[in-house]
């Protein structure tokens, strides 16, 4: 562990300081007092380029009433954090008459602990006919107004430190947070990292940044850090609790999560799949001996022998017969019911969820699904259409995406470790074939068709009922060996909802 003054107790910081070595996004402006130095650019740049190098005596004749202790405040800070660089990236200036403002953004670097990034915003104004810099505190950390102070703390961290399968650290507000905390918990000693905090005049404490232990010992995750970061940024926006998750087909280890639910609800929330869940229905139909081009029903309505009627959303029919994959492609309940009533009774559609992991314990992080055996008609036609029994975690039905793209369902991991025989499930012959035409189809003409998505995605939309609430949209896929689930807690129409999110997210990779 590194030496650090006074860390035992806490460090108080009352002013913060760049020193170090630093290269300047923009040219060095001119030197103060020639003829171009007149301009609020120029001496906001000579300022940032002095400040960058350290050359707080040249900084100090550039603002406008510097304190007494200007440099003595700049130096202790520099001194007292171990700041040993410093590199300023300014923006745009605005000038309002005699008065001007640029923002700009800065990394320090704090010696043997890494990096800290920072904005602040550099103000000026024109005092006896020259541009001078209105120095406060919080030019150097807006945390620093009215008192604020910055400190070290000393906290308990783990001993290892989690990164992506190329060996870099995972990208900023990534939603996987919660998820690379357990691991830690399982795999991780405890050391001691620091967090730089920041107190406000009110009271208020603000965590800056935080510092894993110098000697933490790196270990790598199954997660890909451009595919964690796309799916990310994805949600950004997204006015609902959503969830994405990306499984690798052919290994079944977990890409990315980009969690926004909470409580690790992409793993372990519970969740009526919708119309997603016909991707298990139709696999238990082609086992029954439908193939893709079977011919099929789709009317408005259907009313099962002995049970309840069931009809389409927005009670939309297609005229006469059309295939199994037509079916699947715009999404028609009334299609999978019948054929399940007819084909599935004897317990089919419960047999068929097995083999993509209902029902059973995961190895890996997390839960799969549920469904129960159907009591009668009207269980099996609500369950047909991934509603009644039939719930799931995000992550599950990312796993059955997976599974169609890859012909087996596979046990979920984070941590690569050795593959075990019995961590795959074949689909039966043919199955996996007739999904993936199915599949296909719904993104070339059916529900998914219109969102530009990109070429070579496959899926299937979902939109579940809830009791009293929004319904939940859902849409799972593959591009590639990439497969994923995207899901958007009562946020409508699946088609409106969650494909949208999804074409983002593929498109950033």
């Amino acid at each position: 562990m590194r030496s650090r003054a006074v860390l035992a107790l806490i460090i108080v910081v009352l002013l913060v300081s760049g020193a170090g070595i630093y290269v300047l996004v923009r040219p060095t402006g001119p030197e103060p007092g020639s003829p171009a130095a007149a301009g609020p650019e120029e001496t906001a740049e000579a300022y940032l380029s002095a400040w960058q190098d350290s050359d707080i005596s040249t900084m100090s004749r550039l603002v406008a009433d510097a304190p007494s202790d200007f440099v003595e405040r700049h130096l202790a800070f520099s001194r007292d954090l171990d700041i040993e660089s410093l590199t300023l990236t300014p923006g745009t200036l605005r000038r309002q008459g005699e008065r001007a403002e640029l923002p700009f953004q800065g990394i320090r670097g704090i010696k043997d602990l890494g990096n800290w990034a920072f904005a602040s915003t550099l103000r000026l104004a024109l005092r006896d006919g020259r541009w001078k810099v209105l120095w406060a505190p919080e030019t150097l950390h807006p945390a620093l107004k009215d008192g604020g102070r910055l400190w070290f703390r000393e906290v308990p961290a783990p001993g290892i430190e989690l990164v992506t399968r190329s060996g870099v650290r995972f990208p900023r507000d990534s939603g996987a947070e919660d998820y690379l905390g357990g691991l830690n918990a399982d795999v991780g000693a405890t050391e001691s990292g620091y967090v730089l905090e920041a107190a406000a005049a009110d009271g208020r404490i603000e965590e800056l940044v935080t510092f894993p232990p110098p000697n933490a010992k790196k270990i790598k995750t199954t997660f890909s850090r451009p595919i964690q970061a796309a799916a990310a940024r994805a949600l950004d926006g997204v006015d609902r609790p959503a969830a994405i998750v990306a499984i690798q087909a052919d290994t079944g280890q977990v890409l990315a999560v980009a969690d926004r639910l909470g409580g690790e609800g992409a793993f372990r929330g519970y969740y009526p799949p919708g119309s997603t869940f016909k991707v298990i229905t139709a696999a238990a139909l082609l086992s029954a001996g439908l193939s893709a081009d079977s011919p099929v029903r789709c009317p408005a309505t259907y009313t099962p022998p002995n049970g309840q009627p069931i009809q389409n959303a927005g009670g939309d029919a297609a005229p006469g017969t059309i295939t199994l994959a037509g079916a699947f492609a715009v999404s028609c309940n009334t299609t999978f019911v019948e054929q399940s009533i007819l084909r599935l009774s004897a317990g089919g559609l419960v047999k068929a969820a097995e083999l993509f992991g209902f029902n059973q314990d995961i190895k890996g992080p997390g839960v799969c699904g549920r469904i129960e055996p159907h009591g009668d008609v009207d269980d099996l036609r609500s369950d047909a259409i991934g509603q009644n029994s039939v719930v799931a975690s995000p992550l599950c039905m990312a796993l059955a995406a997976a599974a169609v793209q890859n012909g087996s369902w596979r046990q979920p991991s984070m941590m690569k470790r050795p593959a075990e025989p019995e961590d795959t499930v074949a689909l039966p012959p043919g199955v996996a074939a007739g999904l993936r035409t199915m599949m296909r189809e719904v993104v070339s003409s059916g529900t998914a068709s219109s969102a530009n998505l990109p070429a070579g995605t496959a899926g299937k939309t979902g939109t579940a009922e809830v009791d009293g609430q929004e319904t939940h949209a859902w849409f799972i896929g593959y591009r590639g060996k990439l497969a994923f689930a995207v899901f958007v807690k009562n946020g409508g129409s699946g088609a409106q909802a969650a494909v949208p999110i999804a074409a983002r997210f593929l498109r950033a990779l």
